[in-house]
């Protein structure tokens, strides 16, 4: 006999025979089992990484209500002993991986844990990849409302770690990237990823300090630009994405932070590298595979004019230039451009800059002017809207201690920025590391910072983080497996478990605008989480390349009140009634209501006429999104009321419409410009 049951109110269990494979597997629930011997059926596949085993022995559990069930054997009783533990879901016929454990319980013993759902099952399997003798194991019931976040690692596909988890082939599942001797991708169908080697000879400059993925030419294929430390390569995929065509051209380009971008809004997407050690480069796109090259140098106090060849995108002389990030700071519906500056001593290139898209073909470094210009040596910033107040504010992760530690800056809606690390948790963080970026890695609605060497940051939605242990460390970001959460690559595939939160994911497809609305704004109205915002970002963080896809976590939401998406060629759609735990496919100018319902909130605009500046007469909440439309409905400025004058100044003489998205309605008034 092979199994024991040793819960006291389950003796019948004694004389329970454990069978040998997945058919005959024992029906166990919540209790503590024994394992006499490891010498059943091996299992058709492994979901933990490290040499497949010999033998299993089988199980299976099925949930009377909701659980978050946990198996374990870091027992007492098991010390010094080494197990490993795989879970799947579906018949055994069909095995799909849950995930597993080798060694994250005390010693060398295992834990997993997920939510199961009343009625459904899992099968899971204790292998002799470590030993084949026995020991105890519990399987424990919990609040399914409480599962810790997790990950389950997974050996990659691609045999090492990924450069990026992008969409490659068109359609909008994210698949995992690898360049090594060629282009190595695993496309993701089915939940499952299949590894191709597309066979290329390695580029000239291979992505040695950065990757990033976007599509230049607008074939429906995203290329890749490689960034290296004498040069950069880009990658243009083929007609049908299957095959890549070099393009590289000879200027000396110390490669950092690259990303892509449409720079001079003319709806091609362009490419922007920083540069090590001379002023940054950028590469204009005719959006039909043809590039341009641009570099300058402006003298101190020299203003650039609206042309390209002469755009200061970070013109300091020795570079310093390490993590650009292209964001809409200040929602004015274009992008601005942040970059994170490391290099030590008194030198200018040590001071992060903030260059303001002023919407005419020229930018402006404001860092000095909104507090931004700080001298902490920093790889890269994490931006994202961390309050749920429709507008971003920025993480900057110092690189080291010795110009400074780690910064948080609260955006007041206004485009200031209001330094807010002390309490917020950020403040006690002691580890350092290049890479930070955020997302919302378990679905709770607010987001999350991965960064300073692998440290998680949880978000609590009010500016505050709370450090969490958990097992990931830095690398590309994406949905694997379409489940709705996100993974990540770190030189294997960590699965994310999941939890019972809601989640929306946006596929955008631009029509005016760059084909991957890159720059593109969202904001989620809801009732309880508040306004949620996303921008789509081709390079964050400092190497990787993630996901393209728009990912909202949503907590218990049962319903949003509307989604509004703002794409660089100013043209805003607005959705309604857009079901939760879905894929929403946004195509640029179409939206899922002719004509808003009218709010029964109003307000006036005074003075009307007005030159310089509006004022609102009315009951709109501060942090509430305002967006100013041309008679013809062209978007010309947006922004986050803050009970203050809005400025007007920049617009030309003329009418115009200003609206308030407020619990899915609109409130909307007309004024002129004098």
């Amino acid at each position: 006999m092979k199994q024991l049951l040793l819960s006291s109110f389950l003796l019948s269990g004694l004389g329970m025979i454990a069978q040998d494979s997945c058919d005959d597997a024992l029906s166990v629930t919540a209790g503590v089992y024994t394992v006499e011997e490891v010498n059943g059926e091996a299992p058709p596949y492994f979901c933990t990484t490290g040499a497949d085993a010999d033998n299993a022995e089988w199980y299976t559990y099925t949930a009377a209500e909701d659980a978050l069930v946990t198996i374990s054997s870091s027992l007492p009783e098991n010390t010094g002993i080494d197990t490993r533990l795989q879970v799947y879901t579906g018949a055994c016929a069909s095995l799909a991986c849950a995930g597993g454990d080798d060694d994250s319980g005390a010693g060398f013993l295992s834990n997993f844990t997920l939510v199961v759902y009343e009625g459904e099952s899992i099968t899971f399997a204790w292998d002799n990849r470590w030993t084949s003798s026995g020991f105890n194991f519990e399987v424990s019931e919990g609040d399914p409302g409480d599962i810790p976040l997790a990950f389950t690692p997974v050996g990659s596909p691609l045999g090492g770690g990924a450069n990026g988890i992008v969409d490659m082939n068109g359609d909008f599942l994210d698949d995992l990237v690898r360049i090594s001797n060629g282009v190595n991708i695993a496309y993701q169908e089915n939940g499952e990823l299949n590894p191709v080697s597309i066979g290329n000879p390695p580029a000239q400059y291979q992505p040695s300090w950065s990757f990033t993925a976007g599509d230049l030419d607008g074939n429906g294929y995203n290329d890749m630009m490689y960034g290296a430390g004498s040069g950069v390569s880009f990658m243009f995929a083929n007609e049908n994405g299957t095959d890549y065509s070099e393009l590289t051209t000879n200027e000396y380009v110390f490669s950092q932070r690259g990303n892509m971008v449409d720079i001079n809004n003319d709806g091609n997407l362009d490419a922007f590298m920083c540069h090590d050690v001379q002023p940054n480069v950028y590469y204009l796109s005719d959006g039909d595979g043809g590039l341009t090259f641009y570099q300058v140098l402006l003298a101190e106090n020299e203003l650039p004019v609206p042309h390209p060849d002469t755009l200061a995108l970070g013109n300091t002389p020795n570079g310093g230039n390490y993590g650009s990030i292209w964001i809409d700071y200040d929602h004015d519906g274009d992008n601005d451009l942040f970059i994170a500056k490391c290099r030590g001593g008194s030198s200018p290139a040590k001071i992060n800059q903030l260059h303001r898209n002023n919407g005419d073909g020229t930018f402006t470094n404001v860092g000095p002017e909104l507090g931004l210009d700080h001298s902490i040596q920093t790889w890269s910033s994490a931006w994202g809207d961390y309050d749920n107040d429709g507008d971003i504010d920025l993480f900057i992760g110092a690189s080291t201690f010795s110009d400074g530690p780690h910064m948080l800056l609260a955006n007041d809606g206004a485009g200031n920025f209001i330094d807010v690390t002390a309490g917020s948790g950020i403040d006690n963080i002691t580890s350092t590391g290049i890479e930070n970026i955020t997302h919302d890695f378990d679905n709770d609605g607010y987001l999350d910072i991965l960064g300073l060497g692998g440290t998680f940051m949880k978000g609590n939605g009010d500016m505050t983080f709370t450090q969490t242990t958990v097992n990931i460390t830095n690398g590309p970001v994406g949905d694997l497996n379409d489940d709705g959460f996100l993974d990540v690559s770190n030189g294997q595939i960590m699965y994310n478990n999941g939890n019972g939160n809601n989640y929306l994911k946006i596929n955008m497809l631009g029509t005016s605008s760059n084909l991957n609305g890159i720059g593109a704004t969202a904001h989620i109205y809801t009732q309880d989480l508040g306004v949620l915002t996303r921008q789509v970002r081709a390079g964050d963080g400092f190497r990787y390349m993630s996901s393209l896809n728009l990912h909202f976590g949503l907590g218990d939401l049962t319903e949003i009140d509307s989604l509004v998406i703002t794409w660089p060629s100013g043209i805003q759609d607005v959705h309604t009634g857009v079901a939760l735990n879905t894929t929403f496919n946004a195509v640029e100018g179409v939206s899922t209501v002719d004509v808003l319902e009218v709010s029964e909130v109003q307000f006036q605009i005074y003075p009307n006429p007005a030159s310089d500046e509006i004022r609102i007469d009315g009951d709109i909440n501060p942090n509430t999104t305002y967006s100013i439309f041309s008679v013809n409905g062209q978007l010309v400025s947006q922004g986050i009321y803050n009970n203050a004058p809005i400025g007007i100044e920049s617009l030309e003489t003329g009418a115009y419409v200003i609206q308030f998205i407020l619990d899915g309605k609109q409130s909307k008034q007309t004024f002129i410009k004098q």
